[in-house]
């Protein structure tokens, strides 16, 4: 007797855990309609007369208080909104449209706070901008202060009534061709002892950015990344010389094929086309291990490269160079007399 209960305690308990992962599974599942997700990508995927919207599995709390969204592509009109709403939201609606809900919409740079009528709040929004939404706990009033930053610089705030419910991260879009980059545990700037900002955007160190993200030293491939064309180029401000004839770069994340290249080009090299592809530019290929020297064919050079791995490229000026000559002038499409590609730390290299 004393087996049969112990085998339907045993039973009875597998059941529980059972029903318990479901209740969990179903409180932190993430909720879309009309659009797609691939990784941290998000696509309008229905109607240009239907709205699409996608809410965070999880809600902001004060361990994670605010989140971004890049625009990769504002489709047709742009119609983007970004903030917050109660975990069953309408997927039909846009965020800001219905009570207990509050979002800054990038196509008319307007609040919506609970309301299909919307109030004058911030500029309009376009591609390549980051637009952040956070909240503040700090208020004893029973308010909660929600927050707006473009580009990593406040907008403005808004104080709304404190609900049992608690607020999720939401994206709305309402046209063909939208797509954002879906930010979840970003990072406000938070002032530290000095009064600086914790991280510097350091956007001032580069002349061209082309669909790159820079946050502090990072670099951040925002592109499409489906054709050829879709190349991020970010290329410095300043060139090398005879002071600073060398930087490095390591690779914190390779991506799906690791398409990274390093090296140097003309100050007005295409921005979609490879570091190493068109003349005027020199580069070394992480992907294949490969040396581009104005041309789309490589040749072999050094092994192939990885997450974790420190890539380096420099200049060894000879002793005559003249410091005052102006780069602008250098004749990048010169021909040398052909001495072939030389790798000293893979000399023997396959």
């Amino acid at each position: 007797m004393d087996d049969i209960n112990l085998h339907y305690r045993f039973m009875n308990w597998r059941r529980r855990i059972r029903e318990i992962r479901e209740v969990r599974a179903v409180r932190y599942r993430e909720r879309l309609k009309r659009m797609l997700r691939d990784g941290d990508v998000l696509r309008y995927h229905g109607n240009a007369d239907e709205v699409g919207c996608f809410v965070a599995a999880r809600p902001l709390s004060k361990r994670n208080r605010y989140f971004e969204v890049t625009i990769i592509d504002t489709g047709v009109r742009g119609m983007i909104a970004v903030g917050l709403v109660p975990q069953f939201y309408k997927l039909d609606h846009q965020p800001g449209w219905l009570p207990n809900s509050v979002a800054f919409h990038a196509d008319d740079g307007k609040l919506y706070n609970g309301s299909t009528v919307g109030q004058q709040f911030g500029a309009k929004c376009s591609r390549g901008d980051r637009i952040g939404c956070g909240i503040s706990l700090d208020s004893d009033d029973g308010q909660i202060t929600v927050f707006f930053t473009k580009n990593g610089d406040e907008i403005g705030s808004v104080e709304i009534p404190a609900s049992p419910d608690a607020l999720y991260p939401a994206v709305g879009m309402h046209s063909l061709g939208e797509e954002v980059l879906l930010e979840l545990n970003a990072e406000w700037g938070v002032e530290d002892d000095d009064g600086q900002m914790i991280v510097d955007s350091h956007e001032e160190d580069w002349a061209r950015l082309h669909d790159i993200k820079v946050t502090g030293t990072l670099l951040e491939y925002v592109g499409k990344g489906k054709s050829i064309v879709d190349v991020g180029l970010a290329q410095a401000r300043r060139p090398l010389n005879t002071r600073f004839h060398y930087y490095e770069l390591e690779i914190t994340n390779s991506g799906e094929k690791c398409y990274i290249a390093l090296g140097l080009a003309r100050r007005d090299y295409p921005k979609n086309r490879h570091p190493g592809w068109s003349r005027g530019s020199i580069a070394y290929h992480a992907d294949d291990g490969k040396l581009f020297h104005g041309s789309g064919v490589g040749d072999p050079f050094g092994p192939r490269c990885f997450e974790g791995d420190i890539m380096g490229c420099g200049i060894m000026f000879p002793r005559d160079f003249n410091l005052d000559d102006d780069p602008d002038e250098w004749d990048f499409d010169a021909v040398p007399k052909p001495r072939g590609v030389q790798n000293d730390l893979y000399a023997n290299n396959d």
